[in-house]
């Protein structure tokens, strides 16, 4: 009986170690599709998806559930900013979720400082020069970990282009795409924020 009971314990825990498995493996083909969407109902369902995904990496779907949004935003941003700046608040919910137990990690950092630009020029914040501080916080903590990140060129750019320095902005967005060329950088999301990329 208890040789049974032993290999039933060993057949089920066998089950859900490749159930797991399975479910990493669907997180991050979630993720690639991040590249390739480009509508609001999109960007919908693959939140959806990353919020139900039961994950050894719980952070991952946190953080890509708000890249989900933060991309919807980026998106409404030049239709309906009313939609826009909620889209841009879910996305800093989710994104501060993934850092509860990845506090410092580049990816974090990059994508929560982009979601504060981001809700700048949606007119979300009472205090812009505060939220501005913000992000140079967020780009001295990727850029201590990550320096070669493209997406940490992408919120260099943009935080380049806030201040007014176009000059800045052009060469880290170069700076991006080329880094999104030569890295293997997976997921590669961000390329779309590139002007001309779109």
């Amino acid at each position: 009986m208890n040789k049974i009971l032993f290999i039933l314990s060993f057949f089920v825990t066998g089950l859900w170690a490749s159930a797991q498995t399975f479910t990493d493996k669907a997180l991050q083909q979630s993720a690639l599709q991040l590249n390739t969407i480009n509508t609001e109902g999109d960007y919908d369902k693959l939140f959806k998806k990353f919020t139900e995904t039961n994950t050894s990496e719980k952070w991952q779907a946190f953080h890509y559930a708000a890249v989900s949004m933060y991309l919807k935003a980026d998106l409404l941003s030049k239709k309906s900013p009313a939609s826009a700046a909620n889209s841009s608040i879910t996305a800093e919910k989710f994104a501060l979720g993934g850092t509860l137990s990845q506090p410092d990690n580049a990816e974090n950092n990059i994508l929560i400082g982009l979601i504060t630009l981001q809700k700048i020029e949606l007119g979300v914040y009472n205090d812009p020069a505060k939220a501005i501080q913000e992000v140079s916080k967020y780009i001295a903590k990727a850029e201590s970990s990550d320096p070669n990140n493209p997406r940490l060129a992408i919120l260099k750019a943009k935080s380049a282009e806030k201040s007014g320095n176009k000059t800045d902005a052009e060469a880290q967005y170069q700076k991006a795409a080329t880094g999104f060329t030569t890295s293997n950088s997976v997921p590669g999301w961000g390329k779309q924020l590139i002007p001309g990329n779109k």
